[in-house]
């Protein structure tokens, strides 16, 4: 054989498999879990919203552009060299048996991450689940620590409302979505998002698609809002195409605000002063650092959200279970509980950081530091 013709046949090999290769990966990205983008009437929607500006949605504060596209942010995340990004120890859990929960109790239950469990008024709320070995489009890819798949969507009671803060894969799971359908009353998610759930064929009667300043009434006393979060969304490679929010629960008996993934904003202090204060606040707390400080909350940002919150509890969530920024896994915790020691001097929070799984009442929150990110259990805890 001549080289000539060598060379021309490892190219046509090599033309081949690049071939087979994009053919498969693009097999690969229709699967149901990467959702759908907006279109018809969702998007004629979208287009009328006042948050939605040259062709995507926008944060109420302009934030610095991210540098480079979404392959190429999941690029550094994965090749990037982390400092301890996992424990070497399993995370410890509570057990609770949630399906035996009294719906009467008011309290919290912490899952994991993102994902948190509470009761308010007889009714029960699940935020952001992700039941799921990896909060990513790939199994290899952001995986959970060990311990944390203690919870699954077969332990979760019947659930009033499913509220998504946004489409990233650490807080909108598909099978986790999947398999909670039949539990779920009514599902809570921001404008546009509404497209995923259609493309997994989610009973459309259960969704629920607010903008900012919409609300749902959940009884004659009682409405959840949609507000403004400072962030962004992406399923795949498409920037803010859906929506993101926080939300806010007020009722007569307590008043809970739910921040999902949020920099620290102006934002905050209006909806401290829109409902005059919150008994709890969900806050993330992790998945930082100095170039996502925009779109995430430092450990300190955290008090000071609070403050304009006007809220009486921080409950610090978004960590525990996924290494997705550059920090340590326990660099949240530790600073957090620094922190709260400067920020109690200038104003009284109740800290509540529990064991995942603990149960945590509502009623009259009150610091609580379970310390397990500094305790070596080698095995879960239950309860007694």
């Amino acid at each position: 054989m001549s080289t000539l013709k060598f060379f021309r046949n490892i190219m046509i090999g090599i033309f081949i498999l690049a071939a087979l290769s994009g053919a498969g990966l693009y097999a690969y990205l229709q699967l149901p879990k990467f959702g759908a983008l907006p279109e018809g009437k969702r998007l004629e929607r979208i287009r009328l919203s006042p948050n939605f500006r040259d062709g995507e949605f926008k944060n109420l504060d302009p934030i610095p552009p991210r540098r480079g596209n979404v392959v190429q942010g999941w690029t550094r995340m994965m090749l990037t060299k982390k400092d301890r990004p996992r424990p070497d120890f399993p995370v410890p859990s509570v057990k609770t048996d949630m399906k035996a929960l009294d719906r009467e109790a008011p309290l919290a239950i912490w899952l994991g991450h993102a994902s948190y469990f509470f009761q308010s008024g007889g009714k029960r709320f699940l935020i952001d689940p992700v039941f799921n070995t990896h909060a990513s489009p790939f199994p290899f890819v952001n995986r959970a620590f060990d311990g944390t798949m203690a919870y699954t969507s077969e332990d979760m009671p019947e659930i009033d409302y499913l509220l998504i803060t946004h489409d990233h894969w650490d807080h909108l799971d598909y099978p986790t979505v999947m398999a909670l359908e039949d539990k779920v009353g009514a599902i809570v998610v921001p404008l546009g998002v509404g497209a995923h759930l259609e493309r997994w064929e989610i009973n459309e009667g259960k969704i629920h698609e607010l903008d900012w300043g919409d609300s749902v009434r959940i009884d004659e006393e009682t409405v959840l809002y949609a507000l403004p979060a400072l962030h962004y969304s992406s399923r795949l490679l498409a920037r803010n195409q859906t929506l993101w929010a926080a939300y806010a629960l007020i009722s007569p008996e307590r008043k809970l605000y739910m921040g999902g993934d949020s920099g620290y904003g102006s934002h905050l202090k209006a909806a401290g002063e829109a409902f005059d204060g919150f008994d709890v606040a969900f806050l993330d707390s992790g998945q930082y650092n100095e170039g996502w400080r925009w779109i995430h909350k430092m450990p300190e940002d955290v008090f000071l959200a609070a403050a304009d919150l006007k809220a009486k509890a921080i409950f610090p969530v978004h960590m525990g279970k996924f290494s997705q920024a550059y920090h340590s896994w326990d660099d949240p915790f530790l600073r957090l509980v620094k922190a709260s020691v400067k920020a109690g001097e200038e104003q009284p929070y109740a800290l509540i950081m529990p064991i995942p799984g603990e149960i945590v009442p509502l009623d009259e929150p009150r610091t609580y530091i379970s310390g397990w990110w500094n305790r070596k259990l080698l095995s879960p805890v239950q309860n007694p």
